[in-house]
């Protein structure tokens, strides 16, 4: 009877427009005081254990790079590139935008970053060449759900914490799925451009494309830092968001000359305001963890999935399944909190490996970020370009069913994102 209250009070609350974070706040406060067997100080307990962990220090660190990336205009910079490389192909200002968003990826590990980045500058481009809002809008949330494929990859960072999984094999295994994705994007805007008869720039020199990429190097070579230094051992990923840090600091302050000491406090401002809705959800989703294992919802699942699957790849289609719905009202780090513990057992048994399971569920929670009611990248850019959600969601469409069929690929082709870690002993 408690479990069907609970459900009720998080459907009313979901309704009535709560925050997610402090939905689930709530339904443990209330879970956990109408259970007498579990005193109320385990609240926050558990709130305060769930943040107590030097990994969980990447994700702010990470923000914090990616807003020192905005600040600095190496979006611009990175922009200016990808135009040389590929706008001179149909539709080449959309071309860019999914490079550019692939390039991004490799620093800031959180899309909304790479949608407010390249968003503010290339929408309203997009619309000037005549481009409609709904493909601006759609390009540039769509290519945005890169940025959590491509490492570095902060909900990566949260599953790897969650499951004793090596990070840097799960930043490894997300390369070739993250440069499908981009790669089919850009293939479906081709035709989309010959359709409907989108402009292409003239060829750019090699002089012209040699000097920008000379430009962008400093922030092309931060990836560079991140993986080779977690690969190779040299800091954990934690201390490489630390790096990246203060390396996008010094190439913007000193190199490229776009940051002053004055823009500090709004960024750290900024940084600070972004981090703790990731922080809190993550400390609100251990306390409900905590009234989860006390119902033993993990050892129900396992064994109804023991019982009632007869195979892996069933399974990973209901894992799949699940996570989709709820990608399209929680955000990913809070989702992976509260039920990652309760399918890993489950896809263990089956024989699953965990870095497998992790590009799963990373993948199909990034399909969320352009899915209403919570689609954040998709809300963001309906704002830039100021379209309306409806239209944003139509046009959206077709970009969310090329991510998930590469993600069917990568799912039951585990050797597409494990050729990588294998090959370097990850």
């Amino acid at each position: 009877m408690i479990g069907i209250l609970l459900v009720v009070l998080f459907l009313i609350l979901m309704i009535i427009g709560v925050p997610i974070a402090f939905v689930i706040g709530i339904i443990a406060l209330t879970g956990i005081m109408s259970v007498p067997n579990i005193p109320e100080v385990t609240i926050p307990m558990k709130m305060l254990n769930g943040i107590d962990s030097f990994v969980l220090l990447a994700i702010p660190l990470f923000i914090l790079a990616a807003n020192l990336m905005n600040h600095g205009k190496v979006s611009q910079k990175l922009i200016d590139l990808a135009l040389t490389m590929v706008g001179h192909i149909r539709g080449g200002l959309a071309q860019a935008n999914i490079l550019v968003s692939m390039m991004f990826a490799g620093v800031s590990g959180a899309a909304q970053a790479d949608t407010a980045g390249v968003g503010k500058i290339l929408i309203p481009n997009m619309k000037k060449q005549g481009y409609d809002t709904e493909t601006a809008v759609a390009v540039t949330a769509a290519s945005s759900t890169i940025g959590v494929i491509i490492p570095p990859s902060i909900p990566m960072i949260i599953f790897a914490g969650l499951t004793n999984v090596s990070v840097g094999a799960l930043f490894l295994a997300g390369i070739i799925p993250g440069i499908l994705v981009g790669v089919s994007m850009m293939l479906f805007v081709y035709f989309l451009a010959l359709k409907k008869g989108y402009p292409k720039a003239k060829r750019a020199s090699f002089q012209t494309f040699f000097k920008l990429f000379s430009q962008s190097l400093p922030a092309l070579f931060t990836p560079v830092i991140i993986i080779g230094g977690i690969i190779s051992g040299l800091f954990t990923a934690t201390e490489a968001a630390a790096i990246a840090s203060l390396y996008t600091f010094v190439i913007g302050v000193f190199v490229y000359k776009t940051i002053k000491m004055g823009d500090l406090p709004k960024i750290l401002t900024e940084t600070l305001a972004l981090s703790s809705l990731s922080i809190f959800a993550l400390a609100a989703a251990s306390a409900l963890g905590e009234l989860l294992s006390f119902f033993r919802v993990s050892t129900i699942a396992q064994e109804f999935f023991t019982n009632n699957v007869g195979n892996e790849w069933l399974f990973i289609l209901i894992v799949i399944a699940f996570f989709l719905f709820i990608g399209t009202f929680m955000d990913a780090i809070p989702a992976m909190i509260l039920f990652v513990p309760i399918i890993l057992p489950s896809s263990l048994a089956f024989g699953m490996d965990p870095v497998h399971l992790g590009l799963i569920v990373v993948i199909t929670l990034a399909i969320g970020l352009i899915t209403p009611p919570y689609g954040l990248c998709l809300l963001l850019a309906a704002k830039i370009g100021d379209l309306s959600i409806e239209r944003s969601v139509v046009a959206v469409v077709p970009y969310m069913i090329i991510v998930l069929a590469v993600l069917l690929v990568v799912a039951y082709i585990p050797a597409i994102s494990l050729w990588i870690p294998n090959l370097v002993g990850q």
